[in-house]
């Protein structure tokens, strides 16, 4: 309806309680009370929900909102080096697929003389770091690279991103955040079938709530009982060389908690993180 064609025609009051009454009855888009997921779709995060998930990961990875394609450290929790902005690791085979994907687009590349060792690794789980001598610094290096910051763009959303929109439209869900929390869970615990994975903590939170959004579970209620699976998971995992890292971490399940806590289903804008490790805020 025209709006100013309709401000200009005589209204009966009758008429005009009504358009007020339908009105006031309306749902606010942008209220975080409203449980309407807003912009997701069925094809996941909208480019701006993106943005703020992808920085939620960076503070937890690398305690910045600035994703950190140059890091590197060997945190000692059983995965041998953490690198890149999602924390791919020499043992778990993702840091392997980086490189591997970074000398397929750059062939004569100081990193491709690591793929050797970096193959060894990953088909062991091995998480010794002997035998990648200089690899921290080669890494640093060819982060100035944007082909090499785009392999590892590609690798994020072909290992975690997708596979998390997967699950989430397997559970039937719909809302940005349970997204978010999947993509951020699963970058932390990878998707393999042990008791720390998310394969494994989906079910639990399944079987927990009593089913799934999929099934008539309310999706506020199946997000409540995975983020508290999750939280249990990183206090108290099964993997013992991860123990000690992850129970340390539990305040990034506690940051999804708050935002469920003030129904920010959208993942709006400013989420302010304050965990004992990390503070920050995205825009």
């Amino acid at each position: 309806m025209n709006a100013l064609r309709f401000a200009r025609q005589p209204v009966v009051p009758a008429v005009l309680a009504l358009f007020f009454l339908m009105i006031s009855g309306c749902p606010q888009p942008n209220s975080r009370d409203n449980f309407n997921p807003g912009g997701s779709g069925s094809d996941g995060l909208t480019a701006e929900q993106k943005r703020r998930a992808d920085q939620i990961i960076s503070v937890f990875e690398n305690d910045t909102i600035e994703i950190q394609y140059a890091y590197v450290e060997d945190i000692d929790d059983g995965r041998g080096y953490t690198a890149g902005r999602a924390g791919f690791t020499s043992a778990t085979g993702d840091l392997l697929i980086v490189v591997e994907r970074y000398t397929a687009a750059v062939p004569e590349n100081e990193l491709a003389a690591y793929l050797p060792r970096l193959r060894a690794l990953a088909a062991d789980r091995n998480p010794a770091t002997d035998g990648l001598d200089g690899l921290p610094q080669a890494w640093a290096r060819a982060a100035t690279d944007p082909r090499f910051r785009a392999a590892q763009d590609e690798v994020v959303d072909e290992e975690y991103y997708q596979p998390a929109v997967v699950r989430w439209r397997e559970l039937g869900a719909s809302t940005p955040l349970s997204l978010a929390a999947l993509y951020d869970a699963i970058i932390q615990h990878g998707e393999g079938e042990d008791p720390d994975g998310l394969p494994a903590m989906i079910d639990r939170a399944v079987a927990r709530a009593g089913g799934s959004p999929a099934t008539g579970v309310d999706e506020r209620a199946w997000l409540s009982s995975f983020l508290d699976v999750r939280r249990e998971t990183l206090a108290f995992a099964s993997n013992p060389e991860t123990r000690a890292g992850w129970a340390v971490s539990v305040g990034r399940v506690d940051l999804f908690r708050q935002l469920l806590d003030s129904g920010n289903f959208n993942l709006d804008g400013p989420i302010v993180i304050d965990t004992e490790e990390h503070t920050a805020t995205i825009p």
